[in-house]
């Protein structure tokens, strides 16, 4: 018989470990019933260049993740967020979720304007992986700029420069 897994970290552990690898900061974006969305991914990190692929995470449990594993899903945005966009995070939260977001449209997926990069993806494929939902996306679309990014670090959000 074999002894049942046991973590080598505590949740607590993980965080504050992981914690030292600074991130960029990204807001999921769609439309779902005819408003725009938007959701701080909790994970969010390139794959492949041939072909584009990007890796994005949110929590197992949330709405988030059945509106991106739903069929009629096909496509999502990634919005990397810059140095001056901390209050966007403010913006997806709450029941002001979404309010005073300069959002613009590509072929009908809304984005957020002025981030640093935004990425119109396909959805490819979903895994369960612990207490996320991941999902790749063949970036179809990209727009970027040089501005300085915003990053998360030891639990907290930094601005390089």
């Amino acid at each position: 018989m074999t002894a049942p897994f046991t973590p080598g970290l505590t949740p607590a552990e993980s965080r504050q470990t992981l914690g030292r690898l600074a991130l960029g900061v990204a807001i999921l974006t769609l439309e779902r019933a005819g408003e725009y969305v938007g959701v701080l991914a909790r994970t969010c990190a390139p794959v492949s260049t041939q072909p584009p692929l990007v890796a994005v995470g949110v929590d197992r449990d949330s709405d988030w993740a059945a509106w991106l594993a739903a069929p009629e899903t096909e496509r999502f945005g990634v919005n990397l967020l810059g140095a001056g966009q901390r209050r966007l995070l403010d913006a997806f939260a709450g029941s002001a979720a979404g309010q005073g977001v300069p959002w613009f449209t590509h072929e009908g997926l809304p984005l957020i304007g002025g981030t640093v990069a935004q990425l119109v993806c396909r959805r490819e494929r979903g895994l369960e992986v612990g207490d996320q939902l991941l999902f790749t996306g063949l970036i179809e679309y990209s727009r970027y700029t040089d501005d300085d990014p915003l990053i998360a670090f030891r639990g907290q959000y930094h601005e390089l420069g």
